[in-house]
């Protein structure tokens, strides 16, 4: 594993205000839930994933500074020098597990790590998650905070679409849980019970921030389903995203 930074005081003084300024002026977020993260000690935010703001959105809300686990394709160029100065962690999603001992280690340390654990953008409902978020809090006996993250893209927006300046956008930030291992249990067993906890955490908290919001998860396409039929479907209120 390469030896990791983490960054200095400096940069964190300058990634939180921009974190702010992107929830709060750039866009209206309304963020609830605070009040659910530990002021102290080790969190991993495991939120649900619908747009490419999710991550920096995410980042802005939060009472606490973090370290996102993001592909490691958008570590290039600007943005790149952007996301390493601000404490992002590269992932290699062909199943270099590097990312995952970083973030162990900066939970170690007493930090909040950020983790999107649906792995790529879709529906965000949560229904299947990776096993890394399982593996980060039973190895490091950080604390879950679920987050659901609503309105960076809605309806029939591409996957790729970012949203119009001043949209209103939901953070919020569920009951805690933990996880751990259970004496006797196989270390696979443990996993697989851990991930579907979380998941199911996270799914429920996703269904009760639409239920108090009103803000509904984006529409996917089924399969083969063009952007025009799906957009006639959404209008004529047949959903398309059926699997």
């Amino acid at each position: 594993m390469t030896e990791y930074q983490l960054p200095s005081a400096q940069s964190r003084m300058w990634s939180r205000p921009v974190g702010w300024f992107l929830d709060h002026v750039l866009y209206r977020t309304v963020v609830v839930g605070k009040s659910n993260v530990p002021a102290a000690g080790p969190v991993i935010f495991a939120a649900n994933h619908i747009s490419f703001l999710d991550g920096p959105v995410m980042f802005g809300a939060s009472p606490r500074p973090m370290h996102i686990l993001v592909k490691k394709e958008m570590f290039k160029g600007l943005l790149g020098a952007v996301l390493r100065g601000s404490g992002q962690i590269p992932v290699d999603r062909a199943g270099d597990r590097t990312a995952l001992h970083i973030g162990k280690k900066l939970l170690d340390a007493g930090r909040c790590v950020g983790i999107l654990p649906e792995g790529t953008r879709g529906r965000g409902s949560a229904e299947n998650i990776s096993n890394g978020v399982a593996w980060l809090a039973l190895n490091s006996g950080a604390t879950v905070i679920p987050v659901a993250i609503l309105g960076t893209r809605q309806g029939d927006e591409h996957r790729d679409h970012i949203p119009k300046p001043r949209r209103k956008l939901h953070v919020s930030f569920g009951e805690p849980i933990t996880v751990k291992r259970r004496r006797g249990e196989p270390g696979r067993v443990s996993m697989d019970r851990a991930a579907a906890e979380i998941r199911d955490a996270l799914a429920e908290h996703v269904q009760d921030a639409i239920r108090a919001t009103g803000q509904g998860l984006p529409l996917e396409p089924a399969p083969g389903v063009t952007t025009s039929q799906h957009r006639h479907s959404a209008v004529a209120g047949t959903p398309a995203d059926h699997h």
